[in-house]
């Protein structure tokens, strides 16, 4: 029989006061699915001191949370840079135990923030990682095995000058080429963690924070396709606000950037503008991914999810398509929703 899960992009609860609020307008769609996973773009925890807007971590309040299991999210992945202190990573592990959500990427130590999920329905079993490429590198943040923090995934950056294009080293300001690329090890250790939670789930999905700006980068296709190679069925990317291009590898769906699902208020206490985000809809059948569609949805000044139909939104399509492009990436309109050829 098959089996439908929801992705979702960004989910960020800062200044939520009445948990039925974010998802009133895509609960019903939510529910309806077997399983939801989203990536936790903030903390529940309430500080004990009065914080600057401009430090980092966004902190929910505890009762926010609940919007969470509302909508009946099965699944939280939780290592990117805002997820962020530790007295605040501990605080919001802690309250998604007691709201019976299982979660991956951050934890109390390195062992707990490394460690994979595995959640069962009818049958079937998915499991779940999450590795982050943006942190703070030197703020403590990566989880250790007597602190807490986030699970990364460690990806360099290089300068190269265009010497084909200027035949020349020296044109003062002429722009280089950037370069990126993973840490081998730490990406062997990755592609070891899929490795092992294959053997012990039907479905794999593998969910990675990364990205800069509107460019789908070297070290995001490197990491992407390396973990569709361990075993992954699935990656789901996020990182930047916004849906980037799409890429069918071995028949498999990497997703760069699903975007916001849910984002009011974020760095500074601004609130975010009218964005778009991409909620992929998956279809199982026990042994991998069959189908793979997604829905378009915003957000409005109540600060809840809707979706909009994809004939509203050509240009933000054709900013998906394009940014597809590379891969040969093959779509078709169903209604409201756009399907991937796999």
């Amino acid at each position: 029989m098959p089996h439908q899960i929801i992705l979702t992009g960004d989910i960020n609860l800062l200044g939520v006061k009445d948990p039925k609020t974010p998802f009133a307008r895509v609960r019903q769609t939510l529910l309806a699915a077997d399983l939801v996973i989203s990536n936790f773009e903030c903390c529940l925890y309430e500080p004990d001191r009065e914080r600057s807007i401009y430090e980092e971590g966004f902190y929910a309040d505890l009762a926010a949370g609940e919007a969470l299991t509302d909508a009946g999210i099965g699944i939280i992945g939780n290592a990117n840079n805002v997820n962020f202190g530790g007295p605040a990573i501990r605080s919001s592990c802690a309250r998604l135990d007691e709201l019976g959500i299982p979660h991956a990427g951050a934890g109390i130590d390195r062992k707990s923030a490394y460690a994979s999920v595995i959640v069962e329905r009818d049958g079937i079993k998915y499991g779940f990682l999450q590795r982050s490429s943006v942190y703070w590198s030197h703020g403590g943040h990566e989880a250790t095995a007597e602190f807490p923090g986030i699970a990364v995934l460690e990806a360099h950056t290089a300068y190269k000058p265009r010497v084909s294009e200027t035949r020349t080293l020296t044109r003062p300001g002429h722009a280089p080429e950037i370069i990126t690329w993973c840490e081998p090890d730490s990406l062997k250790n990755f592609c070891d963690d899929i490795s092992e939670l294959r053997s012990s789930c039907d479905i794999l999905i593998c969910s990675n924070h990364w990205g800069c700006d509107h460019d789908v980068l070297q070290y995001m296709e490197q990491a992407g396709r390396a973990a569709i190679d361990a075993g992954a069925d699935v990656v789901m990317g996020h990182g930047p606000h916004f849906p980037l291009g799409i890429e069918v590898y071995k028949n498999k769906p990497i997703f760069y950037s699903l975007g916001s699902f849910s984002f009011h208020t974020g760095h500074g206490a601004k609130k975010h503008p009218d964005w778009i985000g991409m909620m992929p809809i998956l279809t199982g059948n026990g042994s991998g991914i069959v189908e793979a569609r997604f829905a378009l949805v915003r957000h409005n000044q109540k600060n809840e999810t809707y979706f909009v139909s994809p004939a509203d939104e050509a240009t933000e399509l054709e900013a998906i398509y394009a940014s597809s492009e590379p891969y040969d990436t093959r779509f078709s309109i169903d209604g409201n929703e756009v399907v991937l050829k796999l």
